[in-house]
């Protein structure tokens, strides 16, 4: 059997064969997926930034639109890897974030203009609150 799952699911084996070896139901698989936390909300986000630095850039010729893009958007994807690994390291995330919420929030403040600024302070917000509520709740105990 886990050979069988090791073809279809290594990095699922590689995490975590302990569950496998001691399981008597075959549902136990999803165990191992629960156990292992990939950040997809934290990676959507890094992508949306750095498509919107690439769309500035093709639209407008606007290359600190494409800098700023590429720049936040590789910071909110290496936050994004380190939410993955270990749920606790959320501050290069929250930093990242934090700092779209106001820089954007500001320039949505003075044009009123929904595209871009809008919508990025609006994530922005949405991702601090997300990361604020991971910070807040009770470690699990293992």
């Amino acid at each position: 059997m886990m050979q069988f799952l090791y073809l279809l699911f290594p990095q699922l084996v590689l995490c975590n064969t302990s569950v496998l070896q001691h399981s008597d139901s075959p549902f136990d698989v999803f165990a191992l997926v629960s156990n292992m936390s990939v950040d997809w909300v934290g990676y959507g986000y890094a992508a949306l930034i750095a498509s919107g630095g690439v769309i500035g850039y093709v639209k407008a010729g606007s290359v600190p639109s494409l800098a700023a893009g590429v720049l936040f958007g590789g910071l909110a994807g290496f936050g994004a890897y380190q939410i993955s690994n270990d749920p606790k390291q959320v501050w290069v995330s929250l930093a990242t974030s934090g700092a779209l919420t106001g820089v954007m929030g500001k320039r949505f403040y003075g044009s009123r203009k929904f595209m871009p600024a809008g919508l990025m302070a609006a994530a922005s917000l949405v991702m601090v609150g997300k990361l604020g509520l991971s910070l807040l709740q009770k470690p699990q105990e293992s």
